[in-house]
């Protein structure tokens, strides 16, 4: 049965024009084991297979959970719904300097009074990692946070830095281009301007003045000095004009208003308002989550939720309760990861909405299901541990490094009963035809549900991609739902906001194969949960319920 519960306090310092969310949001370390993972279901993932593997077990990846580098202030205050005409301050030409990156310095692994510009560099690192390179933010900060032996305190700054500056990106820029007549296009330059009017417009507890003096050091630390002037003399008229910026107005120009308010391309604000209205799409845009918990729930096979509880309290964290079955949110505890229950398998970190997804499937004891699109392992443990280490668990995963991250979740879980295999779930086995209790396909989507984990999603998603994802998904869908035996469950989920992607792919397969049906989601989901669902399955939000935005339907073979 669910969990009640409680209603917490909410922190100052919330954005101006984003939706209070219900209850705290999703935290950017909720992916679910192995922390930054699951940035790495791309759209054309597939994954799955039977094939017996062993597998090297695979380090968990230490949970990246403070995201903000301060409390969020409200963005151009009291400027963003009254449009100017004055351009603020000076208009300023970038130099034409360039960073020479074998000037660098190598960074120190100690170094108190640097700690702030090494965590600001490797913030910047991203950044370019991103934009050069293409790689997924979560990975990569991922990958630099391991390497640079940081202070708690200072990943946390460079974590924060890093997802706020992709997560309001085209927000920034439209500012920063109002401020210079020829606006930088040195793209080092360019994210060092981006790092600190993040700083500036969205964060309290970093005065203005700081801001803009780190900005100069790093700028300084990259062996532009040349830029140190010009830097200073953006980010400072950028201070004392932020309230008189001419943001687009939201009356005559919604999809403008929204586009540059959420960060957002024109063509994916215009989806979302097709899809929810204008309402609706507003608050889901324009959604920043106040505070970000890690999700924790306990090794079902080990601890109950009353003997959880009473560990938690033990360690004396903050915790409040999830909204799904098993799920408590926790503040301010650091990384949990490195914790010694973690590490002895009695808890795990995974993202509510995920748990939702594997509760729908209603494993029991003895029961063979399939999670075909498995890593990073978070819902196959929960399918395990449900039918309490008996029966069987097949997780199949395209990409070998990703399995490798299923055989460490085995490993710290001791989750006899999985079997993971490396294989595309496109290859059907005739073998198996009719076979399973059940089938989990998280399939591979555009991921506009998780865009806080994942802020560099808005800026690489194209409007060509959609239907790619789409086919694939239906493609998906038509092999797996052959493994179900009559009277066997069958799970889609996604952690997309699109209908195409969602409800719609829903319909179409339910009219492509009248013998199965959509069930309601069990009793155990929370109540509130249960009555929104459609007749294609349940669209969470993260500004309604304050989970990761996914889509689950459950569906049941009828004949």
């Amino acid at each position: 049965m669910s969990e009640e519960r409680r209603t917490k306090d909410r922190a100052p310092g919330r954005r101006a024009g984003a939706p209070r969310a219900s209850r705290p949001g999703p935290r950017a370390a909720h992916a679910d084991e192995g922390a930054q993972a699951r940035a790495d279901k791309r759209p054309e993932r597939r994954s799955g297979g039977f094939s017996a593997r062993s597998g090297r077990e695979a380090r968990p990846d230490r949970a990246q959970n403070a995201r903000s580098a301060g409390t969020r202030r409200p963005a151009a205050a009291g400027a963003q719904d009254r449009p100017r005409e004055a351009r603020p301050s000076v208009a300023l030409h970038a130099p034409r300097t360039q960073a020479r990156p074998g000037n660098r310095a190598p960074r120190p692994r100690t170094a108190p009074a640097q700690s702030g510009l090494n965590a600001r560099r490797l913030a910047l690192d991203v950044l370019t990692d991103v934009r050069e390179k293409g790689a997924y933010a979560s990975l990569a900060l991922g990958e630099r946070l391991r390497a640079a032996h940081l202070s708690p305190e200072d990943r946390r700054l460079a974590t924060g830095l890093a997802y706020g500056t992709l997560e309001n990106q085209l927000q920034i820029d439209y500012a920063l281009d109002r401020l210079m007549d020829h606006p930088t296009r040195e793209p080092v330059q360019r994210d060092i301007l981006r790092m600190g009017a993040y700083q500036i417009l969205f964060l309290d507890r970093v005065p203005d003045s700081a801001a803009v003096d780190e900005a100069v050091k790093l700028t300084r630390a990259m062996g532009m000095e040349a830029a140190c002037g010009f830097i200073n003399a953006v980010l400072r008229n950028l201070s004392r004009g932020k309230d008189e910026i001419a943001w687009p107005d939201r009356e005559a120009d919604l999809t403008g208003y929204l586009s540059v308010k959420g960060s957002m391309p024109r063509w994916l604000v215009e989806k979302l308002v097709a899809a929810y209205g204008p309402e609706e799409a507003e608050r889901v845009i324009l959604y920043r989550e106040e505070e970000h918990p890690v999700c924790v729930r306990p090794n079902l096979t080990c601890l109950s939720d009353a003997e959880f509880v009473t560990l938690l309290h033990e360690k004396g964290w903050r915790a409040e309760r999830g909204l799904a079955p098993h799920a408590w949110l926790i503040y301010g505890a650091g990384d949990l990861a490195a914790d010694a229950d973690y590490r002895a398998g009695r808890f795990s970190i995974q993202g509510q909405s995920s748990m939702l997804a594997a509760e729908a499937l209603e494993a029991r004891p003895g029961m063979k299901v399939l999670d075909a699109c498995a890593a990073p392992g978070g819902k196959s443990a929960y399918l395990c541990e449900q039918m309490q280490l008996t029966g069987r668990v097949y997780a199949w995963e395209l990409h070998e490094k990703r399995a490798q991250l299923l055989e460490g979740v085995r490993r710290r879980l001791g989750l006899d009963n999985l079997r993971i295999s490396v294989r595309d779930a496109l290859d059907f086995r005739p073998d198996l035809e009719g076979m399973l209790d059940g089938v989990l396909l998280d399939a591979p989507c555009a991921g506009l549900g998780v865009l806080s984990q994942k802020p560099d999603i808005k800026l690489r998603l194209k409007q060509e991609d959609i239907p790619a994802i789409v086919d694939t998904q239906g493609r998906l869908l038509d092999t797996v739902c052959r493994y179900v035996r009559p009277g066997g469950a069958l799970v889609y989920s996604t952690c997309s906001l699109l209908p195409e992607e969602n409800g719609d792919r829903v319909r179409a397969f339910l009219a492509s194969h009248p013998n199965f049906a959509l069930e309601p989601l069990p009793t155990s989901f929370p109540e509130e949960l249960r009555e929104r669902q459609t007749p294609f399955g349940l669209q969470l939000l993260g500004c309604r319920d304050g989970v990761e935005g996914f889509f689950i339907a459950r569906m049941r073979r009828v004949r």
